[in-house]
């Protein structure tokens, strides 16, 4: 079987990405974390020199014998990567997902979004984020928590609720507005299924508590097993809040209706991004009212499982 590294700084996001590609390529994977220090930390991708001098506490071994293929992601990791191809002789071949920022011609294939605006030879430019969600994993998790959901008849609304980021803000203002919406979906008889993430401020997860205690409304508490796939598998709608572009590309990947929670701040990037999923009615914007539609899922998954496979014919 073909030997595959995961090489990240060890961020579940960027992680996530890889090993969605190695797992749907077949692939015989080792998850590898790069911890650097400085000046490497700060630096890289940009320098191409490297050795395992840089390497800090807390980084995986980089030792032979080398994979045939390194799936890497996140700027720390370039540097690390383009080093073990050329220890390999070329050998190894090097998928890059997301952008690298820098361009280098030992790139094999380079798994980027659109809205990067990132150019390279060997590029396929991808929707959002490649997804471990499969249909096959969303029958098994709707299977797994049929006993919590299917006592909330339809129809049911997915709420998948972020957190403060670079880019965007959970205000008080945004929050409140969200909990009303939200409480009149209830009240017209929509089963309400929320999970938080661990960026969520904690006050702002217990103002939604606090206001959302409608019958119809199921609030996952933190504990025990995460229903996240059984919430996306139970759902008819999805509403997403706009800071986690990997958490919109897995509500788009399960074709059904997706609505963006609008929050405070925002970037180009992500403006390019909701008007490329807007455009070809992915999703729309939440406010307030929601509305049933159907679309053909972003392939991006199956389009770079084949390239990866084209990288060994």
């Amino acid at each position: 079987m073909t030997t595959c590294w995961i090489i990240t700084e060890g961020l579940k996001g960027t992680e996530n990405q890889c090993l969605a590609l190695a797992q749907a390529a077949g692939l015989n994977t080792t998850v590898k974390i790069v911890k650097l220090k400085q000046p490497w930390k700060t630096v890289t991708p940009w320098i191409r020199h490297f050795s395992k001098i840089a390497l800090a506490t807390g980084s995986s071994e980089f030792n032979a014998p080398w994979p045939d293929i390194i799936i890497a992601s996140g700027r720390k990791a370039i540097a690390p990567s383009l080093w073990i191809k050329k220890q390999s002789k070329g050998r190894t071949k090097l998928v890059i997902v997301q952008s690298p920022v820098i361009k280098d011609t030992h790139f094999d294939l380079v798994i980027a979004p659109r809205h990067d605006q990132y150019t390279h030879k060997n590029l396929l430019p991808i929707t959002g984020a490649l997804s471990l969600i499969t249909p096959q994993k969303l029958e098994n998790a709707k299977k797994q928590w049929q006993a919590v959901f299917e006592t909330l008849p339809s129809p049911r609304v997915a709420v998948l609720i972020g957190g403060t980021s670079r880019t965007h803000r959970i205000t008080k203002e945004v929050i409140t507005t969200l909990a009303d919406r939200l409480a009149l979906l209830a009240q017209k008889n929509h089963r309400l299924m929320i999970t938080a993430s661990r960026r969520t401020p904690p006050e702002m997860q217990q103002f939604l508590r606090s206001r959302l205690t409608h019958a119809n409304i199921y609030f996952w508490d933190g504990l025990g097993d995460n229903p996240y796939q059984g919430i996306l598998a139970w759902a008819d709608t999805i509403l997403v809040t706009e800071d986690s572009v990997s958490m919109i590309s897995e509500a788009i990947s399960t074709g059904k209706p997706v609505y963006i929670i609008p929050l405070e701040g925002g970037s180009s990037r992500f403006t390019r991004f909701y008007d490329d999923i807007f455009a070809k009615n992915y999703a729309r914007p939440f406010q307030g009212a929601i509305d049933s539609w159907t679309y053909t899922p972003p392939d991006d998954l199956a389009q770079a499982t084949s390239r990866v496979k084209l990288l060994f014919t």
